[in-house]
């Protein structure tokens, strides 16, 4: 797959997710195997470009290219500057997201809101793709609503603007996460543009990415919450992609090593006192499915040092030495 002048290693995207698909997590999920992974969402208000947590969004230092970093807003000019501020400063595919679903975001009309105004949608699309001379890529939903699903004029609009390729979560604004995702939509919007299509949504096993891929006729697929906690998946999908065979689940010691490495990328990139809060929803992730995992989940959100929480992990997995991981941890992906 090609975005631009981009060819992805993978057919395989990190999906955006707002407090989790930083630095570290990019790196890590790009080590398994990912295409592209896609930064979290950066507000396009310049008023804002100066905040610590902003300058992380848009840290990518070591990463593997592309850089592709995600901007929100509803304005097309404020956009449009954005773009072109982390197109400067080195990110190499820019993505606008009108696919978001969280209230703050759609109450001041940004996000998955802007799917009910077409005009508006089109005169962002233009403003930003004539900002910048990287690729630009667009994330939607299906529509607002059950009664206003409108992606297929949306990707028309899209295509026409100059975006070079579409991300579609398969549920409205309205759906949130709840339901099942709507991959006839997904299907219809790749038999419409001719831009690169990637299916976002419910994609948790190797087999579902293979389903998806083959009904939907998309160029990708983007993984989002079913990588949390199993980074692994991109390696697992490839594989099963290539050779219809599943990989075995890592082991606990593997996870254990695997949690530790991430735990120090964490701490590196945030410093302790943040490191430490940012840390806590990565280990009750990697840990699902492990025995007493709920107590010990419990019990880390006590701690305050990054070395009570390594210590804490430490013992944790030598407890759980010779267990196996239960349905849980497959459920909760």
């Amino acid at each position: 797959m090609k975005i631009g002048p981009y060819s992805l290693n993978s057919n395989l995207v990190v999906a955006p997710m707002a407090g989790v698909t930083d630095r570290p997590f990019r790196k890590l999920c790009r080590s398994f195997g990912a295409g592209l992974a896609v930064s979290e969402m950066v507000a396009s208000n310049s008023l804002l470009y100066g905040s610590e947590k902003t300058k992380r969004r848009a840290n990518h230092e070591g990463e593997v290219g592309p850089v592709s970093v995600q901007i929100v807003g509803a304005d097309p000019d404020m956009l449009a500057e954005a773009a072109k501020y982390n197109a400067d400063r080195g990110a190499q595919i820019i993505d606008i997201n009108m696919g978001c679903p969280a209230k703050k975001i759609c109450n001041v009309m940004a996000g998955s809101a802007l799917l009910q105004n077409e005009p508006l949608v089109a005169r962002i699309l233009e403003a930003v793709v004539k900002a910048v001379d990287v690729p630009v890529t667009l994330k939607i939903r299906t529509g607002w609503d059950k009664d206003n699903r409108n992606a297929v004029n949306v990707a028309r609009i899209a295509e026409a603007s100059g975006i070079q390729a579409l991300a579609i979560h398969g549920r409205t604004r309205a759906c949130g996460y709840s339901g099942d995702a709507e991959y006839d939509i997904i299907a219809a919007v790749k038999a419409e543009v001719g831009i690169p299509v990637i299916a976002n949504g419910d994609i948790t096993t190797p087999e579902k990415a293979k389903f998806v891929l083959d009904y939907t006729r998309a160029d990708a697929v983007m993984i989002g919450r079913a990588a949390q906690g199993r980074p692994w998946i991109f390696r697992d999908i490839a594989h099963y992609l290539k050779t219809g065979e599943l990989l075995p689940h890592p082991d606990v010691a593997e996870t254990h090593s695997l949690l530790n490495s991430h735990l120090h990328e964490l701490y590196a990139f945030y410093g302790e006192h943040t490191g430490v809060r940012m840390a806590r929803k990565h280990i009750a992730w990697y840990t699902r499915g492990l025995p007493d995992s709920a107590g010990f989940r419990h019990a880390m959100n006590q701690l305050l040092t990054t070395r009570e929480q390594l210590d804490s992990v430490e013992r944790f997995f030598a407890e759980s030495t010779g267990h196996t991981y239960t349905m849980e941890n497959e459920m909760a992906a």
